[in-house]
Formats: C-alpha cells, structure tokens, sequence
C-alpha cells in the first residue's frame, strides 16, 4: 500500500486500515499473538492465501514495525516472524472484533467450515495477551521518565 494515498490522512482509524485493513492481515496478526512462526506455519493456518500475498502482508507489517522477521537457515533462505510489542498491541483490536462477530454474526457463521479452528486461534491470541498484557503506551512512556 505504500503507493496508494490514505482515504483520510488525519484519522487515525482510516491511517491503521491503510496499514492493517487488507484482506488476510489482521488473520496474520491473529495466528501470530501467541508467538513466533515460520512462513509455512503461517500458509497453514491460512489455506487459500496465496503464498505471494502471505509475503507481500508480513512484508507490509514488518515495514511499519509490527513484525519482526527473524532468518533461521540460508540455503534456502528460510525466516520465522513474530509481532513487536507495536503489533502485540493489535491483539486487543482481533479480539474485539472476534467478541464482535460472535455477538452479531455468531448465528451465521459456518460451523462445519473452519469455526471451530477459528475459535482455537482465538483462544490461543487471548491466551498470549493474559501471558503478556498490553501496556498503555501513554503510561509505558510515564514509567520511563
């Protein structure tokens, strides 16, 4: 998205969507909450997002410091990714919308499709964030002074 200009450059919901609100991203963020994973991990977790879309999101969020890529082998070139501490914070954003969408979609949601693995990822996200609670970045920076 680094080409295309923001719908509305003083929002900052429309400024995060520039960066977080394609198709797949916030699933990404999702799958890595509870820590770090490996590129195939992520495909996966993922099934039907194209392997040139998986890369070119981690790519997207590594560039704006809400992942950090982490190379483990160099024949082939292999790399696992976890969230920074500005990505961790999108945690408690992917669980609003997951509480959201139970409360008013919960009815029609596929439960034979992958309902149950979704709720297994949440799960895991929401197991992470009570491991590592987001601090507020307004009382992270008083306790720095």
């Amino acid at each position: 998205m680094a080409n295309k200009k923001s719908l509305d450059e003083s929002c900052p919901v429309a400024r995060t969507l520039d960066i977080v609100g394609q198709r797949w991203t916030l699933l990404i963020i999702r799958d890595l909450l509870p820590g770090t994973m490996r590129f195939q991990d992520l495909q996966e977790r993922l099934p039907g997002m194209a392997p040139n879309v998986l890369s070119d999101r981690l790519k997207t969020l590594e560039a704006h410091g809400l992942v950090r890529r982490e190379f483990y082998s160099d024949h082939p070139p292999r790399a696992a990714y976890s969230l920074t501490d500005r990505g961790q914070e999108l945690g408690v954003v992917v669980l609003a919308l997951a509480r959201w969408g139970v409360r008013n979609v919960g009815g029609k949601l596929n439960r034979g499709l992958r309902h149950d693995e979704c709720f297994k990822h949440l799960q895991q996200a929401t197991d992470a964030l009570v491991r590592r609670p987001v601090e507020r970045v307004k009382a992270a920076r008083e306790s720095r002074r």
